[in-house]
């Protein structure tokens, strides 16, 4: 069973969305038992209304401290996975998933404790797992409750878990007071449980209890264990560093490939590039550029709109890329100011930069393939999508060295490597991978190996999933 906050097609505000869907549909293609349990957001009750569903209970009994809440289960199959909402309008019907433009929800540990309940009531009389998979903060207080005996349906150590850190920069931070309120002991508020500088800390709990605990690149676990990218955290990672394992997320090729994406202007391959000058000229429409700059590099950045991402280096290298030639593309929500930063680099160089700041899964479809370059400068990364997308549309990747992108993105050599890669976090550094970039942009028939190279390369879920496989049945196993 698989316990998140998010996953495509339902909900998703980012890669978590993505992982938690295709790897659940990797296993299930191979002939495993998969169900996945999410809240019902209104964006999910708009996808499901084109879906089969039935609802499984009509009333299952929460307790949240002194308060007890009733929520109906609703279940909808597809793909052979097995898709359980749970359904607590006052909760989980807001147009935000976690929070609004003002910040995060005040009752996000509420909302997020009902989900885990929710899940365990379905895993005790509905779909009874032999593991329970969950997937940062919002879940981290499952492992905890199970370990502990906080939930009367499973004995500790009846249900083994494994948690998976996507990011570990969010974290589910609240007060010591929100315990009492979710119904949790005070005795579990210690440095050996979930207390974190004096805060309630969601993703401690999934780091200490969990069975198992992984990351979403080979790079990010060892990362995790260093002053640098532990957040504070690297303390509780090295105890943990025994069960703890990097397992590199893949990419769904059903709906991430240029030969079949019905979401682009012109399917095209490795072996016949003719589609993509077609998905060029119509990404330069998309985003209110001119078609007679066909000629020149597009860059493209498709992202969260935030600090770690790095898109401060984007902005400061944008006058560079349009002083060299290049044109810029960015698609994305997030930070005000970085939002108004871009706007103001759209008005300042008009025809040079389009900018649109929303959500669009069309739109980031039509980016990846019509664009030459991709940006990632991410301070840290734990794993990354898009360059994997970048590399299968022969999207040339710029990243910094970090995480999931020093993974999957070498160094072109003159003859092999798939992409470039910055060091450190200054702009200079970023904007002489971006001119080594466009530097070879100009050598077409080199420019053409590189592609296919990228191109060329198997990043799909099947490998991520057999090593999923290997950690559940150790243990199954006890090893």
């Amino acid at each position: 069973m698989m316990l998140a906050s998010e996953a495509e097609p339902y909900a998703k505000t980012g890669g978590l969305g993505d992982v938690v869907s295709a790897l659940s549909r990797g296993l299930a293609g191979s002939g495993h038992e998969v169900a996945v349990v999410l809240p019902l957001y209104e964006t999910t009750t708009r996808v499901l209304a084109n879906r089969p569903q039935r609802v499984v209970s009509d009333n299952v009994s929460i307790r949240l401290g002194n308060q007890t809440r009733h929520v109906r289960v609703i279940r909808s199959d597809e793909d052979s996975v097995a898709w359980f909402f749970i359904d607590d309008p006052e909760y989980f019907g807001r147009p935000g998933l976690y929070g609004t433009s003002d910040g995060d929800y005040p009752d996000n540990a509420a909302r997020f404790i009902t989900l885990v309940r929710g899940a365990l009531a379905i895993a005790a009389d509905t779909f009874k797992p032999d593991i329970l998979h969950c997937h940062d903060w919002q879940t981290g207080l499952a492992p905890a409750l199970l370990k502990t005996g906080q939930d009367p349906a499973h004995p500790p150590g009846s249900l083994p878990t494994v948690f998976t850190i996507h990011n570990l920069g969010y974290e589910g931070l609240c007060g010591r007071e929100v315990l009492a309120a979710i119904g949790l002991p005070d005795s579990l508020f210690n440095v050996y449980g979930l207390e974190f500088y004096d805060k309630v800390s969601f993703l401690k709990g999934g780091l200490i209890y969990a069975d198992r605990v992984n990351t979403v690149s080979e790079a990010y676990s060892r990362e995790i264990l260093t002053p640098e990218y532990g957040l504070g955290k690297e303390g509780i990672t090295n105890l943990r560093k025994g069960d703890l394992t990097g397992i590199l997320n893949g990419v769904d090729y059903e709906r991430w490939d240029p030969r079949t994406d019905k979401l682009i202007a012109a399917n095209y391959s490795a072996d016949d590039l003719s589609g993509k000058r077609k998905c060029k000229l119509d990404l330069l429409k998309e985003f209110g550029l001119s078609e007679a700059d066909a000629g020149r590099p597009i860059l493209g950045l498709v992202s969260r709109l935030v600090w770690q991402k790095g898109v401060d280096l984007v902005v400061a290298a944008a006058p560079e890329i349009v002083k060299a030639g290049g044109l810029l593309t960015v698609l994305g929500t997030g930070e005000t100011g970085l939002e108004e930063a871009l706007k103001t680099l759209a008005k300042k160089f008009p025809g040079e930069v389009g900018v649109h700041i929303r959500h669009d899964e069309r739109l980031a479809h039509k980016l990846e393939a019509g664009a030459d370059i991709f940006l990632m400068p991410s301070r840290y990364e734990p794993c990354g999508l898009n360059q994997m997308y970048s590399l299968k549309y022969g999207t040339v990747p710029v990243v910094r060295a970090t995480g999931g992108l020093l993974d999957t993105i070498q160094p072109w050599d003159g003859e092999t490597g798939n992409g470039f890669r910055s060091s450190g976090e200054s702009r200079d550094a970023f904007v002489k991978a971006i001119h080594e970039a466009l530097d070879l942009y100009r050598d077409r028939e080199a420019w053409s190996v590189i592609m296919r190279n990228g191109m060329s390369e198997d990043h799909s879920w099947g490998r991520s999933a057999r090593r999923h496989l290997d950690i559940y049945e150790d243990l199954l196993q006890g090893s």
